[in-house]
């Protein structure tokens, strides 16, 4: 298991010890989509959703998503994340919802995982406001599209 930082010597998982990197500005920006019958795009972008604001509140989860991604993934860092956005874009091509989620932190290690934490929990959310109209919505695409800062630099895709 050479060259994977998330396995010793033997092959057993462990946290990274991170305590000898720098503390740098990091950043990761993830992204995905909820595809979906034309009918619920028309629900959810006019506002008819039984359960309420379906893109305010599904904002407000990936938002809170990305705060605890330390509790969800295993060998995750806790974090002091300095910025979380979250943003879901109704795209009628799709049909459906783009989301987008940008992370901040100034700390040892990146936040990439707490951006896709964010966009996973947003899109989970919007199934779950609107599933009991449409079971057969869709999730995918997701995946990280910037991360900077840190030894290993600029990514983007």
């Amino acid at each position: 298991m050479s060259g994977l930082s998330h396995f010793d010597d033997q092959g057993n998982a462990h946290m990274v010890d991170v305590s000898d990197k720098a503390v740098t500005a990091r950043i990761a920006t993830a992204e995905g989509w909820v595809r979906m019958a034309p009918e619920t795009f028309a629900m959810i972008t006019e506002g008819r959703a039984k359960k309420g604001d379906v893109i305010g509140i599904a904002r407000l989860a990936g938002i809170m998503g990305a705060k605890k991604t330390s509790e969800l993934i295993p060998l995750c860092h806790p974090l002091p994340i300095t910025k979380v956005s979250v943003d879901l874009t109704a795209d009628p091509a799709l049909p459906g919802l783009r989301l987008a989620a940008t992370v901040k932190t100034t700390g040892q290690t990146g936040v990439e995982m707490e951006a896709l934490t964010a966009v996973s929990t947003a899109a989970l959310t919007v199934y779950d406001m609107v599933k009991a109209v449409d079971k057969a919505m869709e999730i995918g695409g997701i995946r990280v599209t910037l991360k900077d800062g840190g030894k290993s630099g600029r990514y983007e895709a």
